[in-house]
């Protein structure tokens, strides 16, 4: 009966021996799914103030421009982008997230900027337009050339369902969406704003028979394009 007894315990252990690397191995060799990468685009409607202006000379400028951040700050403006254009680096373009339209438009007639604008050395008179960005993408690229681009369209709605739906054509033709957006007064006044990856390409594209008519089939007018570099994002 003892042996009976001791063989029984001895066969006992070894099961629960086996059972138990069993589960070990098995959790050592099960690996979590990866997870999803995080979405880079976004359509909660942001509105923008962009300016442009000349000045003469841009280092200057900008630091002047840095230094005023709490005239800015004040008055619910936040820095986003500085470019200078392809054809004359002494004409700059800002765009910066406002948070109240009303108070921002203020701001843009407000003496105290006018007067901060001339003695960071900008000439003439700075030309300003607000728009409500309803997508955005904040993807890091290399790329740093940018077309701002501003049409007329006869149905916000009709036009916008027509660009996304269609949007892989400005991949195809080297060019990236970054933001686009209508006029907050008037959504028929449009913007686009896209990352140029094949400078070649894109000027194919923009002079090609498919994109005036897939313009007219949406209802859009002709295009006014500033081609710019990206010199600094906040």
């Amino acid at each position: 009966m003892a042996i009976i007894l001791f063989s029984f315990s001895c066969g006992s252990n070894e099961t629960k021996t086996e059972e138990a690397t069993s589960d070990t191995t098995a959790a050592a060799t099960t690996t979590p799914s990866p997870a999803a990468p995080a979405s880079t685009t976004t359509t909660v409607p942001q509105t923008t103030m962009s300016t442009m202006h000349k000045v003469k000379d841009f280092d200057a400028w900008l630091a002047s421009f840095e230094a005023n951040d709490s005239l800015r700050l004040a008055n619910g403006i936040h820095k986003y982008v500085i470019g200078r254009s392809t054809k004359d680096p002494n004409m700059v373009f800002v765009v910066v997230k406002v948070d109240d339209l009303a108070k921002a438009k203020a701001f843009s007639k407000n003496a105290s900027l006018k007067q901060a604008m001339q003695k960071s050395g900008v000439i003439g008179t700075p030309t300003f337009k607000f728009t409500t960005l309803t997508f955005r993408d904040s993807a890091q690229i290399s790329a740093t050339l940018r077309s701002n681009t501003s049409i007329t369209v006869k149905d916000w709605d009709k036009w916008q369902k027509s660009f996304d739906s269609t949007r892989q054509l400005n991949t195809d033709n080297g060019l990236a969406v970054r933001a686009y957006g209508y006029d907050p007064d008037d959504n028929h006044k449009v913007t686009i704003v896209t990352a140029i990856l094949d400078s070649a390409k894109a000027a194919a594209y923009w002079n090609s028979d498919m994109l005036k008519q897939r313009r007219a089939a949406s209802g859009a007018g002709e295009p006014t394009r500033f081609i710019y570099t990206m010199v600094k994002r906040y």
